[in-house]
């Protein structure tokens, strides 16, 4: 049998002919596009984009975490400390600070914070021996709670109260301090963001890029389908579903990668301890998020794959 415009009939088509045609999508018709699996570029292309992304979103969700706990934790927050140097006169100056911050309005608690807690602080900075040996005079500190976020009223009542008390006592509002951490969390939140847009729309180019060098490859073979009856929804679906077995290979090695990666990096963040970097952990509804970008990898690729196909097929007839 002989082709279109005097080309010899591809082998694929000759035996379909022999075998007696069938619409494509019908089992075996995969071998229109006779390629093994996992083989070529675009699986471990794909596999690569999606460690990537897998990574990067994983710090984004946990940059977002640990700003929530954060934000949490130092709600309403009022820092006062005591620097008096004098040990005695300190201590005295902080019991009469308790019960007079106790009774202004919008104060629900009013706490000292234990030396030892201020020392587990300051020991990595001034070493155990500075410490213990209380070469160094540590500030007294009084941790304050308000009902709401601490307004610029609020900070001027509570430092009217403690001017006659403790003249050399300071008042910090904790959020104030740790306002541009959150600002360079939100930043490098968007950051990763940008990367995971740039790699979807990477992997969509690899896609659409790989689709029509298949198209091109099996041109001919294509030419005879036409005229046999096939049409560019039946192509296409053989050439999408090629690309989608790619993908969901790629994807589940990026994904086992990215997630050993993930696993290397929490450890190392543990050791921190249980400061703001150590609660930049994932919750399970993160895990379940993280475990979905291959499979909207798949999807993109398989959603990228019939519209180039669909397109390309248009501009053959």
């Amino acid at each position: 049998m002989s082709g279109a415009k005097g080309k010899s009939t591809p082998p694929v088509v000759k035996d379909s002919v022999r075998r007696g045609w069938r619409p494509l999508g019908a089992s075996g018709d995969t071998a229109l596009v006779p390629q093994a699996r996992m083989s070529g570029p675009m699986p471990w292309l794909i596999a690569i984009m999606v460690a990537i992304t897998v990574v990067a979103a994983a710090g984004a969700l946990a940059l977002g975490n640990m700003a929530a706990s954060t934000s949490a934790s130092i709600e309403g927050g009022v820092t006062v400390q005591v620097l008096e140097p004098d040990e005695s006169e300190r201590s005295r100056q902080v019991e009469l600070l308790l019960p007079a911050l106790q009774g202004l309005a919008g104060v629900v608690s009013v706490r000292r914070v234990p030396q030892e807690e201020l020392d587990a602080l300051v020991e990595p900075w001034l070493g155990e021996e500075a410490v213990e040996g209380g070469n160094v005079p540590i500030p007294a500190m009084v941790d304050i709670r308000l009902r709401g976020e601490p307004s610029s009223a609020a900070i001027d009542r509570i430092e009217q109260v403690i001017a006659p008390l403790a003249p050399d006592a300071r008042v910090d509002a904790q959020a104030s301090w740790l306002g541009p951490v959150f600002d360079a969390v939100e930043s490098l939140r968007w950051m990763a963001l940008a990367l995971i847009v740039m790699l979807a729309a990477a992997t969509s180019a690899a896609v659409l890029l790989a689709a029509r060098t298949a198209i091109n490859a099996h041109r001919d073979t294509i030419e005879v389908v036409h005229m046999l009856g096939g049409t560019d929804g039946q192509i296409a679906r053989v050439f999408q579903r090629s690309i989608a077995l790619d993908a969901a290979g790629g994807g589940a090695i990026g994904l086992a990668v990215a997630l050993l990666t993930i696993l290397a990096l929490g450890l190392r963040f543990a050791g921190l301890g249980d400061g703001l970097a150590g609660q930049a952990t994932l919750e399970w509804n993160d895990w379940l998020a993280l475990a979905a970008v291959p499979i909207v990898g798949v999807f993109l690729a398989m959603a990228t794959a019939r519209f180039s196909v669909m397109r390309a097929l248009g501009k053959m007839l």
